[in-house]
């Protein structure tokens, strides 16, 4: 009750809300790990801190909808591949 009062409140006032379900991209993630393809990405070195920092990419993951295209679609895995790519460019 009291997370709630305190994320209203930081929404009213302008506070510095990412507007990111931290829980809901972190069961995604999870979700995503039982794939073969994901664990091979979400262990590269390379990528790796990209699920934890980056915004863009965490937001990418935060759709529930998103994510179970990914498991069904290899043109939906390389999308979140191809953005992997262009963050760590940045």
């Amino acid at each position: 009750m009291l997370n709630i009062l305190f994320g209203l409140i930081e929404v009213l006032f302008g506070g510095s809300s990412t507007g990111l379900d931290t829980k809901k991209i972190d069961n995604n993630i999870e979700l995503l790990k039982k794939q073969g393809w994901f664990k091979q990405i979400y262990e590269d070195e390379k990528y790796h801190k990209l699920f934890f920092t980056n915004k863009h990419v965490r937001g990418y993951l935060q759709s529930t909808l998103r994510v179970k295209k990914m498991i069904q679609n290899n043109k939906s895995q390389k999308k979140l591949l191809s953005l992997l790519e262009s963050q760590l460019k940045r």
